[in-house]
């Protein structure tokens, strides 16, 4: 048997099709752009430009006094953990790059400090290093962190030099430390940022230095 059409039914039909899709359209409009909600959503579609990890004019990190420990020629290296060694591991990072947000490739990064009982290696190179920045000027050095030498806050010594520029001597402390307020030569500009706890602690510096 053959199925009868109705054209009045079809077009009924497609006038609720219509209507329906129109509404529906509507809707999904209002959500996507009139809502602060949809705004939101349509917001997180977008690629957003990354904050400035500086800003052009930044201070120079000032520089400090090396201290009696200092050795020249330590070995190139990223980590200076190694068997018997004792302290809190950390993991020491950030950027080398110029006062015009330049990152500096290939800056030397020397590193030595004290142990987690604040004695320093005067015989060998044990917690002594250096390493070279990346191509984006980064640095990252697996490490304890530092005891109390006596008379000083916890800290790291470090040498820092563009190629074929002068060196840069400072130090660097860690944030909240009570010794802070006693050191004679502490500077608040070469406090690293600090996160995590335990053995998954990170610090992190930047080093800005003065190319002309």
């Amino acid at each position: 048997m053959a199925c009868k059409i109705d054209p009045m039914k079809m077009e009924k039909d497609g006038i609720l099709t219509r209507r329906s899709f129109l509404a529906a359209s509507l809707i999904v409009s209002d959500v996507l752009f009139g809502s602060s909600l949809g705004r939101e959503a349509l917001a997180a579609t977008v690629e957003l430009e990354p904050t400035p990890a500086c800003a052009e004019g930044d201070d120079v990190t000032p520089p400090q006094t090396a201290g009696p420990f200092y050795k020249p020629r330590s070995p190139e290296r990223k980590s200076l953990l190694e068997p018997g060694i004792h302290g809190t591991k950390i993991v020491l990072e950030g950027n080398v790059r110029s006062t015009k947000c330049k990152p500096i490739q290939r800056a030397l990064i020397d590193f030595w400090q004290a142990d987690g009982n604040g004695a320093y290696d005067n015989a060998g190179y044990r917690l002594r290093g250096h390493q070279f920045a990346d191509g984006a000027g980064k640095y990252r050095l697996e490490t304890v962190v530092p005891g109390l030498y006596p008379g000083r806050t916890r800290h790291f010594h470090v040498r820092v030099q563009a190629p074929n520029r002068p060196v840069l001597t400072t130090q660097l402390y860690f944030p909240d430390e009570p010794g802070n307020k006693r050191d004679s030569i502490f500077n608040p500009k070469l406090v690293m940022a600090r996160r995590g706890s335990g053995e998954s602690q990170v610090a992190s510096f930047d080093f800005v230095l003065d190319l002309g």
